[in-house]
């Protein structure tokens, strides 16, 4: 493998791709969506994270022949039995509105005195014409109401393990030590890394 390859991660969300590249930067170079032109939506229709995954990252190999991998994470809450999961980004609607994801998880955890829960990333490259998966989680509980600005998603209400703070009040280096994507990419340049 050269020593600064080129990754395509097959995502339109901004705060995702400036996380992943501060993990992989400068061993690769790399792009998403809107750097390729590309602003065509994926539909992720399949009931897993792992199915999700290889649909985009298969989608943009067949328009960009380009080395890509993707991503699908959701949080899930033990007392709403595993929900939002493979919904997270639409949880409250078709809008994929993270503020009204978040209201809708709060209000459904109000009461609730088991807030346990987990963020689970399943990520899927394509190498070689097969797609290798790698996972992430971190567990964690959710908070009462949103705690920091920084991050995106449902970072202001999840509290990870170990910590008083959520990841919306940690810095990029601090989250991506610890978190469910953070592992997920892990495992995948050690996976790149071991091809040479």
């Amino acid at each position: 493998m050269c020593e600064y390859m080129k990754l395509v991660f097959a995502t339109h969300n901004p705060g995702k791709l400036q996380e992943v590249r501060e993990m992989l930067t400068p061993k690769y170079n790399v792009i998403g969506l809107h750097d390729l032109n590309d602003h065509e939506d994926i539909i992720e229709d399949a009931p897993t994270l792992e199915g999700n995954a290889i649909i985009k990252a298969q989608t943009v190999w067949e328009r960009h022949r380009l080395p890509c991998f993707s991503d699908d994470t959701g949080l899930e809450i033990d007392a709403l039995n595993g929900a939002p999961g493979v919904y997270s980004a639409r949880y409250a609607g078709p809008a994929k509105n993270p503020q009204d994801n978040m209201d809708k998880v709060l209000q459904e955890l109000k009461g609730v005195e088991n807030r346990g829960g987990q963020f689970r990333t399943a990520v899927a490259l394509h190498w070689n014409d097969e797609y290798k998966i790698f996972e992430g989680i971190v567990r964690g509980i959710i908070a009462t109401e949103r705690m920091g600005e920084k991050g995106f998603g449902y970072d202001p209400i999840f509290i990870p393990e170990g910590y008083e703070t959520s990841f919306a009040q940690m810095d990029a280096a601090a989250k991506n030590a610890i978190s469910h994507r953070g592992r997920a990419i892990r495992a995948l340049v050690d996976f790149l890394i071991a091809q040479g």
